[in-house]
């Protein structure tokens, strides 16, 4: 279980197992594996269906509805968590669809960025095996499936199944993948390995189980579709992804830590009155005025950017933004001399995203 007791050596949890001997470890290659970071929601639900883009149920996990036939919700949710956590994600069918077209995707996913799995040597003689494990309650029972894929060329997949065997009962599943000795798998920072459990896709992103294959695949033929299945839930925490046969007690990183993690993928400010960025200063009309903030860790690659909300300014024109993988410069020109300010209104935020 993920948490326990602290002694001089190590963290140990509850069932004798250690967790991790260094907060800043990533035996777990999951970023946000116990769903505790939602920047962009705050726990509010979300609607996925062909209109939807791209869009993360928590930090770090997409979910993706690229067909109209079926729509579900995603949400971070805390009412009722397996023993030892606190948070996690359910998706739930709205509009069912009883056969999604063959290239209909529904799934959510991870992507694991290649500087995190570069050291499983995938691709090559002598690729590490991995386990992936989570904590999974669902309305159905069945067999469902999923699977791990190579980012970026999308062209390797192992689809596997899993059984959930009591209706709205936390269980908790493990599967062993030996490495892949083929196909292109990046080691620097773009995608990596993807992990994905299958919603209900369509045939052609379907295939058989349990061995590596030539392809893009996100499950099992014949698996259980939950898209099919009107009000259907499907909730999942504790999911982690590590190097080896054997699956580990859950490494439960502290809170500040995980959320540097996820602010590698996205930032957003805080919003509210005289919150960043805020900014008064004196112009004659003839200079830039601005400033710039520092982002709490280096973000992936320099990041897009959204606002969202009003943002009063005072004797000057709208803002512009500048971004690097640091920082962003945040500047206008004042319209004439005198006092130049803008100032976040209520819930003005600015939204960063460098995600894979």
């Amino acid at each position: 279980m993920p948490y326990g007791t602290v002694n001089a050596d190590s963290l140990v949890s509850s069932d004798g197992g250690v967790i991790s001997p260094n907060i800043n470890s990533l035996r777990n290659r999951i970023i946000n594996g116990a769903m505790v970071i939602d920047q962009r929601n705050a726990g509010a639900s979300i609607t996925v269906n062909s209109n939807s883009g791209t869009q993360f149920a928590a930090d770090r996990f997409l979910v993706q509805g690229t067909s109209s036939e079926g729509v579900f919700t995603a949400q971070q949710l805390s009412a009722t968590p397996p023993t030892g956590f606190k948070n996690y994600v359910r998706v739930q069918t709205t509009t069912a669809s009883a056969s999604p077209a063959s290239g209909s995707l529904y799934a959510m996913s991870q992507i694991i960025e290649g500087f995190n799995i570069a050291d499983l040597g995938f691709g090559a003689a002598g690729a590490s095996t991995v386990t992936f494990s989570f904590w999974i309650r669902s309305s159905l029972t069945g067999t469902f499936s999923g699977s791990l894929k190579n980012g970026n060329a999308y062209n390797r997949s192992y689809p596997f199944t899993y059984t959930i065997n009591s209706a709205n009962t936390w269980e908790y599943k493990t599967v062993t993948v030996a490495g892949d000795t083929s196909g292109t798998w990046q080691t620097g920072n773009l995608g990596g390995l993807i992990v994905y459990w299958d919603l209900g896709c369509g045939s052609s992103l379907l295939s058989t189980a349990n061995s590596w294959q030539g392809g893009n695949y996100n499950g099992v033929t014949g698996s259980t579709r939950l898209i099919s299945t009107l009000n259907a839930t499907l909730d999942i925490t504790g999911v982690q992804l590590e190097k080896g046969s054997v699956a580990t007690s859950f490494d439960y990183r502290p809170y500040g830590t995980e959320l540097a993690l996820c602010q590698r993928y996205f930032r957003k400010t805080n919003g509210g009155v005289n919150t960043e960025p805020t900014l008064y200063a004196y112009g004659d009309g003839s200079q830039v005025i601005g400033q710039s903030w520092i982002f709490p860790v280096p973000m992936r690659v320099s990041p897009t950017t959204t606002t969202s909300g009003s943002l009063a300014i005072g004797n000057g024109g709208s803002p512009t933004i500048l971004v690097s993988p640091d920082s962003y410069f945040l500047y206008v020109m004042p319209s004439g001399g005198g006092t130049v300010y803008y100032q976040p209104n209520g819930s003005y935020r600015i939204s960063f995203s460098a995600e894979l």
